[in-house]
């Protein structure tokens, strides 16, 4: 029996398998829904059975003083002992779904329409690990196989979109069971529903506060204004100098260790039917791309690393004039990684800079929202890469844009590490999202319209 054959059998049990699952309302980040976390837990774990994994567990995280929510594992071991072994991460937890009067029907009741399955969870993450599922099982009937010929671990979290909270020291726990040769990371997307691609990267990030004191208390600028150090004045210089005239991040050591785009990642990139239009609508209705000198859009988004003001105040806001020097300033600032950079040397750049740009009379604070998150990287030469180009499901022969990035960051730095993996994480997603709220045009997930395909 062909792969798509049996595919095009099985769809209607498919379907009617993920509409239960996307029933349930496994918000992670509602301690309301924490038991509907379970139960999504336990629906798993009995589907994974009844399709014939060996090994199944629901894996408990976190402790007494910080009760976590539950993961699954499975494992189907290769007919070879001596196989390679696959990871497939993703996760059975989904996003709350406020504010409610957004959706054109109920996210926690599936309905098909123009061709597609619309709920909560539908494309992430809930739709893709169904169909890790499906495709092991046409596998092995195409091959008429009683076990696949790599072994094929699963990994599905239950507190992805909380933060992953215990997902680290679960790792450290689990280790010697999760080892593996390979990790695919099943929380990435497509370039198009038509054109199949594979995502073999994800930024890292780094994240912080930085505030700048002053005078002790607010004071009138009528007679302090030009004889006193103005945190304000001082915050705007330092940001501003945090990019030079092309663009380029001014921080030290910012760019030693990223990895250059090679050439023929640039032809791939260059390959994809890309409109700039489009990708502007997309990006809110953005009047012009803008970046670093030198490269294309698609080279900053997904191989470039990035320095971004996500907001700053002090001084004044209210209504009316208030004509004073502010005791305080504060920004958020967020800084986007890539393949090779470590967050712990853009902390130690940050601080640099932030003592470079701090004038006499001002104090400056730092903090961190944790140690960041490192970027993950596969080469497109890597063995992993090149199976899934070679994949004889496509339609036609994969496409893999070099360094393409998942926009965002995630948890999965982590199970490279603890599985002692380097490198390779090549992911697939059916896209556009099939979580729209409001209107079609707008989806839940902030991808590109469309979804998981009913038909």
């Amino acid at each position: 029996m062909d792969v798509r054959d049996y595919v095009e059998q099985q769809a209607g049990a498919f379907f009617g398998d993920l509409k239960q699952w996307l029933a349930i309302p496994s918000i992670s980040a509602d301690p309301g829904h924490h038991g509907d976390v379970r139960a999504s837990a336990r629906w798993l774990a009995s589907h994974l059975r009844s399709i014939g994994f060996p090994e199944v567990e629901i894996w408990e995280t976190g402790g007494d003083g910080s009760p976590g929510l539950p993961a699954v594992y499975a494992c189907w071991p290769a007919a070879n002992p001596a196989a390679p072994a696959v990871c497939v991460y993703g996760h059975h937890d989904v996003q709350p779904v406020e504010p409610l009067a957004q959706w054109d029907s109920p996210p926690f009741q599936p309905v098909e329409r123009d061709g597609q399955l619309l709920a909560r969870g539908a494309s992430d993450d809930k739709g893709q690990v169904m169909l890790h599922s499906l495709g092991l099982r046409a596998c092995l009937a195409a091959s008429g196989a009683t076990a696949p010929p790599v072994t094929i671990k699963l990994l599905i979290e239950g507190e992805e979109e909380s933060g992953s909270p215990h997902f680290a020291e679960l790792l450290r726990a689990r280790a010697a069971r999760l080892a593996c040769d390979v990790i695919v990371v099943s929380d990435t997307t497509m370039w198009a529903a038509d054109v199949p691609s594979m995502c073999t990267g994800m930024r890292g990030v780094v994240a912080a506060v930085i505030s700048m004191h002053g005078p002790d208390t607010d004071v009138h600028s009528g007679s302090f204004g030009g004889g006193v150090p103005n945190p304000l004045h001082a915050m705007t210089a330092l940001l501003a100098a945090m990019h030079d005239g092309d663009g380029r991040v001014t921080l030290p050591g910012f760019y030693r260790r990223v990895r250059p785009l090679t050439t023929a990642e640039r032809e791939l990139f260059a390959r994809l039917p890309y409109d700039e239009k489009l990708w502007l609508a997309d990006a809110g209705h953005s009047q012009v791309a803008a970046g670093e000198a030198g490269f294309t859009t698609l080279e900053r988004i997904w191989a470039r690393p990035t320095a971004e003001i996500n907001g700053m105040w002090g001084g004044h806001t209210g209504p009316g004039g208030k004509t004073i020097v502010p005791a305080r300033a504060h920004a958020k600032v967020s800084f986007r990684l890539v393949a090779d950079q470590e967050p712990a040397e853009v902390v130690d750049g940050l601080r640099a800079h932030v003592a470079t740009h701090t004038p006499p009379g001002i104090r400056a604070e730092l903090s961190f929202e944790g140690p960041g998150v490192r970027p993950c990287f596969s080469p497109i030469d890597s063995a992993a890469v090149q199976a899934g180009h070679g994949a004889g499901v496509w339609h036609r022969r994969a496409v893999h844009p070099g360094r393409r990035q998942r926009p965002g960051s995630g948890p999965c730095h982590h199970p490279r590490r603890a599985a002692g993996v380097r490198g390779g994480r090549p992911g697939l997603r059916p896209d556009p999202c099939a979580e729209r709220e409001g209107r079609d045009a707008v989806a839940a997930e902030g991808g590109r319209g469309g979804g998981v395909p009913v038909g």
